[in-house]
Formats: structure tokens, sequence, C-alpha cells
């Protein structure tokens, strides 16, 4: 859930255009340090109910003033335009305090608006106001999200102001402007409508605690437990990468971040064994786009996806843990593959740190991390559980010399809470109009019809339109941006097929997600490209294949909602064994290595992903063949003419 520094220019994205150190300085950077401090006090006030010095705003009015604080701030954290990253301008600061302004006075009025219907009828300065705060809202959209997102928020924004002018279902209720605007600002289904309200109630919290896992050496604990668990073995700086970059990736949530904390240990290493530049930089691309699916923590995106729902989020970790697990053992014995057929080794043993000595020095992090999911799967107490996790990370932090608290420290972790804050508020925010856009004039319900109509009850032509519109959408938006219109729009036409709600909703987050590691875009394959030194086209389309199977996994989960954890239990251990071989067929397909075989010809190639496509199809009888080719492939290499080298133990 992490920002970072840009990698792109000309890619303008929450995850990559974060702002550079020299464009915050001097007042500029006291004031946004100050912003982020008061937006956080106010978080931990709202959420412990501290009522400090006798102040709890209502739900409606903290939503404005917490608004008002991050989009200020998003104002003189983010630049207008290329030009402006290494200074902030006199119109930064105009917009800033346009934001406090103007969130201020909803904010202040926030009781009077709901007993008074403001949402239908208001003074002529609320309204103006909410005109106001809709003008900072596009453009902190268009900084923070880029352009693609700007136009379609101010599309679907204005579109109840011409939606009686549309044909067919596309017809909707029509709005005047003065209603459009106090709908989309006062209202509570657009500006602070759901999205909004997760990240004031529980992505802070989050935030939070990835920036007090940084800041306390916790990159630094998980990347040596992960060279000491599986440094030795062959191709073991990829291994690295990958259970290294999940672990970290689970817990911020962000994909780019995540390359450029761990990519530059893992990537050199790779490389200094063998691994060519490309190769490395589409590993570490794939196992931080995977850390995005990976429980406990995951994205601000699962806990929009939680509140859409209506269930507890340890029902959306629950879901998700073992298509993410799927993903990285699929990477894993990739990299594995990989590095048996060109004979790769491990890390020399001077580089590998002591296991023992790792976890007797990082104890705190595993315990921190232990009492997070604690909270989050027992106690449930999603709000408070970021929070009491970081507070140990922080105590724990004052009894170790190198990571102890002191003012460069706390100006660091505020100030990085700060502009990620900042860059979901003000993307989120901008989405809200899309979500009140759709919501006023109906069309969503009409569309999601009409779909089904057009479809004619077909769920394999529903899921492929569902995966194209995810995937070329998830190419201009954020994931969030893309999770959200879908959720409104798509989902619902897949629960009313007959699909299983939860499996509908990842299935539109996994696709969305594939743009990460996809040509065009790919915005995590060129940002470890960049680290690699690699063709970034190049470093993309190795990406795409080692991350092939969240090509596969949602249409599985989809179709089999056992391996969501739904379900029995015996169906459940049958469909996660036999999508645990499937991987391995696959894996040992596309990388021309197999257990036991060895080096492998396109003939057994073949036939071993003819398996592979067997042992995933959730059917008894599909299953037992997949198990019969697996067989003849054992039986037969000999016939085939098998490994030219031997296989290799761990």
């Amino acid at each position: 859930m992490t920002s970072s520094q840009g990698v792109d220019a000309q890619t303008n994205t929450p995850e990559t255009q974060a702002p550079k150190k020299g464009r915050l300085h001097g007042v500029g950077y006291w004031t946004a340090l100050a912003l982020g401090g008061l937006g956080l006090l106010m978080a931990i006030n709202q959420t412990f109910h501290l009522k400090l010095l006798g102040f709890e705003p209502l739900g409606n009015s903290y939503l404005y003033y917490l608004i008002g604080i991050f989009l200020a701030a998003a104002f003189l954290c983010f630049p207008a335009w290329s030009g402006a990253r290494d200074r902030i301008s006199w119109y930064d600061w105009v917009l800033a305090v346009l934001a406090l302004v103007s969130c201020g006075y909803l904010g202040y009025h926030g009781l009077t608006m709901i007993n008074m219907g403001w949402e239908y009828m208001a003074p002529t300065e609320a309204t103006v106001f909410s005109g106001i705060l809709l003008v900072l809202v596009l453009e902190g959209v268009r900084r923070c999200g880029g352009w693609p997102l700007l136009f379609v928020s101010l599309f679907f924004g204005t579109y109840p102001l011409y939606a009686d002018s549309m044909p067919g279902f596309l017809w909707g209720n029509e709005y005047e402007l003065p209603e459009l605007l106090r709908a989309h600002v006062i209202g509570v289904e657009s500006v602070i409508g759901i999205p909004m309200q997760v990240v004031a109630q529980l992505v802070i919290g989050f935030v939070v605690f990835g920036a007090a896992l940084t800041i306390t050496g916790g990159g630094d604990f998980f990347m040596k437990f992960a060279t000491a668990l599986m440094g030795r073995s062959r191709g073991g700086p990829a291994k690295v990468s990958v259970l290294s970059s999940g672990i970290l990736g689970s817990l911020s949530g962000s994909v780019i971040s995540n390359i450029l904390t761990t990519g530059p240990i893992t990537i050199p290493t790779m490389k200094k064994t063998g691994y060519p530049a490309h190769y490395a930089g589409a590993v570490e691309a794939c196992a931080s786009t995977g850390g995005t699916l990976m429980p406990p923590v995951m994205g601000a995106v699962a806990f929009i996806m939680a509140s859409f729902l209506g269930v507890a989020y340890a029902e959306i970790m629950i879901a998700a843990f073992l298509p993410a697990l799927l993903f990285y053992l699929a990477l894993l014995f990739q990299v594995d593959n990989y590095a048996a057929r060109r004979g790769l080794e491990g890390l020399p043993e001077s580089e590998i740190p002591s296991l023992k000595e790792t976890l007797k020095e990082g104890w705190p992090y595993l315990l921190s991390l232990a009492m997070l999911i604690y909270m989050l799967l027992v106690m449930r107490i999603e709000a408070y559980a970021p929070y009491y996790a970081s507070l140990v990370l922080l105590v724990v932090a004052l009894f170790k010399r190198d990571y102890r608290m002191n003012l460069t420290r706390a100006k660091a972790f505020i100030m990085d809470l700060t502009t990620n804050v900042s860059n979901l508020v003000a993307i989120l925010a901008g989405i809200g109009l899309v979500v009140g856009g759709l919501s006023y004039t109906g069309v969503a319900g009409a569309f999601s019809r009409e779909l089904l109509l057009y479809a004619d009850g077909s769920i394999p032509l529903m899921l492929i339109a569902g995966a194209v519109t995810s995937f070329v959408l998830g190419m201009g938006m954020t994931v969030s941006a893309c999770y959200i219109f879908l959720s409104i729009l798509l989902a619902p036409a897949l629960v009313n097929a007959g699909l299983n709600p939860l499996a509908s909703h990842l299935f539109i987050l996994y696709w969305g997600m594939l743009s990460y590691i996809t040509p065009p875009v790919s915005l995590a394959a060129i940002t470890a490209a960049g680290v690699a030194g690699s063709n970034a086209t190049k470093t993309g389309v190795y990406a795409m294949r080692l991350g092939g199977i969240l090509f596969i996994l949602p249409f599985l989960f989809v179709l089999n909602p056992s391996l969501i954890l739904q379900g029995d239990i015996e169906r459940i251990l049958m469909s996660a064994i036999t999508a645990i071989a499937a991987i391995w067929l696959i894996a040992s397909a596309m990388e021309g290595y197999l257990y036991r075989v060895g080096i492998i010809g396109w003939p057994l190639r073949v036939l071993a992903l003819i398996a592979g496509g067997l042992l995933i199809y959730p059917d008894a009888i599909s299953e037992m063949l997949g198990v019969g080719v697996i067989v003849a492939i054992y039986a037969g290499k000999k016939l085939f003419g098998s490994a030219t080298l031997p296989a290799r133990n761990h």
C-alpha cells in the first residue's frame, strides 16, 4: 500500500508518480509533514474514539476533514506536470489552501447537512464549495492517477447531466448541474462513498503498519530470512527474490515500491549467479506483483472488496490465500527448473546468514505479523489490528540501536505515510465520481442485465468478456480504480449468472493486476528492467511467461470455489493437490525440465502441458486422465528421449 519514486516519467500512475526528494524541502516539506501528522492523529483519534481535545467529528465530517488534509498534501507532494517535479509552484499552494477551506466548511456543517437534507437543497455557498471540491478532486486524480483515470472520472461523473439523452440501457435519470454537484459531494455514494470510507476506517492503519515495518528494518530481516531458507538451493538467488518479494509485497500491498525495495539486492545477485538480466528482472516483477494478491494485507482494493461484498476482511484473506500460494509455487517451480536446466548453483556459503541468528534477531517482525494475522482472522478487529502490530514494531525498535526511532526516522515515517495516503485519497475521491455517476443514473444495474442478455447464459463467454475488459481497463487505471469500476458493472452480472460472489470479485481483481506484467504497459516489468539494466520489452515478455499461471488461476477458482477454500474439506484438499500437480507440470513444460527425468524435448513438454491442463479442470474423469498422462510420461521417457543433463538434487 505504499508508493515509490517514479521510474517511467511517461507513466503517470500512483505507483510511479511519487514525489522526488527535491520537490519537498523547506516550507513545503514541513507543511506536508504537518498535514500528514495531523491526518494520522485524526485517524487514530477517530478509530480509537479518544476524543482528543474533546474532538470526535461525525462520520461525514471526519471524511471531509481527511480529504481536505490529504488532498492538500497531494498538491504539495505530486507535481502538476513533469517540469515541476523539483519545485512547489504558487498554484500548488493555492490548490492546497482551497482543499483545506472547502473541506473545512463541509466538515464543519456535517451535522447540519444531514439534518437539513443539503444533498437536495442547500445554501448557495454549500453548492459553490461542492463545485470547488469537485474541481480539486479532478485535478488530484489527474496528478496521481494520470490522464486516462481523469477522463474516466470526468465522463462518468458528468454522465447524469446527459443520461436522459442516451439510448437503450444507457438511459438514466437526469440531474441539473447544481443538483449533481451536491449529489457528488454531499451525498454518501460518491466522493465520500465506500472507497473513501474504507481508506478512512481501515486502509490508513495498514499504511501505518507498512511504514513502521520499513522504518524498523523489517525489509532487511525478511531478505535475510529468505536468503537463509533458499539461498543454498540451485538458483537460490531467484528463489530468494520470489520469497522475499512475496512476503514484503503481502505486507506493503504495493508492486512498484516492492521492486524498488528488494530489486536492487535480488536482481544483481541473480545476475551474478548466471541468470540473464531480463530473466532476473522478470522474476522480481512477477514476485512483487503477486505480493498484492497475497494475504494478510494485500492492498487497499481488498478492503474495498470486503465492503462491497459486505463480508469481514478475514473472508477475503482466507479466499485469496490458496490462489496466491499457487502463483508463488508456480514461480518457484519455474526458477528451479530454469536453474536445473542450465546448471545454475546457489549462493556461496559465506553469503548465507545463519537461520538461527536471523530468527533470533528478527523475531519481533514475525511476532508482529503473527499478531496481525491473529487479530484479523480470530479477533476480527480489522480497524485496530494494524495499529497494535505497528506499536509492537516501534516499541521493539527502541531496543535496537540500528533502528531506534529518532527525529530523522520519525520524519521519514510520517512523510512515507503522507505521500501514500494522499495518493490513495486523491485517486479514490475521483473514483467516487464514477461510483456516484453510475449509481445516480441507475445505469450500472441496466448494464449488468444487458450483459446477461447478450451472453445468453453462457458463463464462459461472460468470463472471457470480463477478463478482457478487466485487462484493458487495468492498462489505463490503477488496480483499485479498475476493480471498483467493474465491481459495479460486471460483478453483478457474473453473480446473477450463478457464479460465486467472492470468486467473481477476485476474478476481476486478478485480471486487473495482469497489466503489471503484460506488455505494452507492464509497469512492474519496466521498473524491474530499469533496476536490472535490461530491455523493458524483453523483460515484459518473460514476466508474462513466468506469470502465466495468473492467466489461468482466475478461471480456475471462479469455476471451482474449493480453490478459494469454500466447500467441504475433502474437495478443498483434492482441488489443492491437483492444482499443485498441474502447475508443476505446466512449469516443467514451459522451462523444458522435469524432475527425475531431466531436460525434456518438445514431445514430453507437450504431454506435460496436456497433463497439467487435464488436472486443472475440476472434473474427476479429467483428473484421472491427467494422472494417466503423468504415468505415461515417466514410463515412456526413454521412448521420447529424456534428459541430456541428469536431474540434480535440490
